[in-house]
């Protein structure tokens, strides 16, 4: 879900590292697995959501290169900004990957649709390193298909040097006038329509049609409230004080919150959605082999807790999550106690007439 740099970014960043003396340093890694080289010179195309693996800044962990360094296997790295993006990546064939880290619901879907392969966790020797809870989780009930690589769960982030600390913990902070001009939303459908589906106490895998209406009815009514809609715009926004109140996942706040003090977050009272983006392999890979090695190396506890600490969401690896030398060892807001764990829901993936018929609602609102 959740961070997405942009490929402009990308190559600025690229030509600037190659015109000074910038120069990673590897890592004396501690690795519990054992690796080996015979897939030396082969490539693995891995497709992942952007900011979402520890890649060298700030003296940490660069793991794509550690993984070449150590297998001898080129990594090709690919973004992408939400789940719908990368399905309809997988559905063209233009390229075929063969790691994919999408969220629950479209873990469910590509299931449905045969697209993704069978891990033999038998070569994945550190998968008992996951905790058990997430494990049989309902779209993956035999963890034939996916293993966890983050968890997570949706919050309002508002600015305390602007609105002050108390403002009401729901989500109608969204549609609250006197933070007009001052409030943001998700420019993705499935999340905008969660932050009114919780206000209107819906089921958020309603199949019902008038439960949508309902719901874009309300987001239209919000609309003249809002700055704009945004995904990675969020971090300019809010770390800025451009906009006061956004809605967005707990681990980018830590995020925000490291550029801005004046930053606060709160699980609404009525609930929220709560997600498991996991490690697939689509049916077209071609490097299935890697593809094991890569999941497995993803899993050690040196490189999992450096990617939690990078992308600031919970981790479901209890050598991890164990670790009191983890930056976010015991966070409240990733690991709430359980007085403090508000109520969630999971996305599931709805049949195709539902799909179609709210995202059809969701080009009314944004045209609205």
């Amino acid at each position: 879900m959740k961070k997405f740099i942009s490929l402009i970014l990308t190559f600025i960043l690229a030509f600037a590292l190659c015109g000074c003396d910038y120069a990673y340093k590897y890592f004396d890694l501690d690795l519990k697995a054992e690796y080996s080289r015979e897939l030396e010179g082969t490539t693995l195309t891995v497709y992942n959501w952007g900011e979402y693996i520890s890649d060298g800044s700030d003296d940490m962990i660069d793991v794509n290169a550690e993984f070449e360094r150590i297998t001898g296997i080129k990594v090709n790295y690919l973004m992408f900004e939400s789940n719908e993006t990368m399905y309809s990546q997988i559905k063209s064939g233009g390229i075929t990957y063969d790691v994919i880290i999408p969220s629950d619901y479209m873990i469910q879907r590509l299931i449905k649709e045969n697209e993704l392969l069978e891990i033999d966790t038998s070569k994945i020797s550190n998968y008992s390193l996951i905790e058990e809870k997430y494990k049989n989780i309902y779209f993956d009930p035999e963890n034939k298909y996916s293993i966890p690589y983050s968890v997570g769960m949706v919050g309002i982030i508002y600015n305390t040097a602007q609105l002050g600390k108390d403002i009401e913990h729901s989500w109608n902070v969204l549609w609250d006038k006197k933070y007009k001009d001052m409030t943001l939303n998700f420019n993705n459908p499935r999340d905008a329509f969660m932050t009114a589906q919780m206000l209107l106490g819906q089921d958020l895998n309603s199949t019902n049609k008038s439960d949508w209406d309902k719901a874009a009815d309300l987001l239209k009514k919000g609309k003249d409230n809002l700055q704009s809609y945004v995904m990675d715009e969020v971090y300019g926004k809010m770390e800025t004080g451009e906009a006061a109140i956004a809605p967005y996942y707990a681990g980018d706040f830590l995020t925000m919150y490291e550029v801005n003090e004046d930053l606060a977050f709160f699980y609404p009272q009525e609930g929220t959605n709560v997600f498991i983006d996991s490690i697939c392999i689509p049916k077209s890979a071609k490097n299935y082999e890697a593809a094991l090695m890569y999941i497995n190396f993803l899993l050690e506890p040196q490189i999992a807790t450096a990617n939690a600490e990078y992308i600031g969401y919970a981790s479901p690896n209890t050598a991890v999550i164990n670790n009191p030398d983890y930056y976010y060892y015991k966070n409240e807001i990733l690991y709430p106690g359980d007085k403090d764990i508000p109520k969630v829901q999971y996305y599931q993936d709805i049949a195709d007439e539902i799909r179609i018929y709210y995202e059809m609602l969701w080009c009314d609102v944004k045209l609205y």
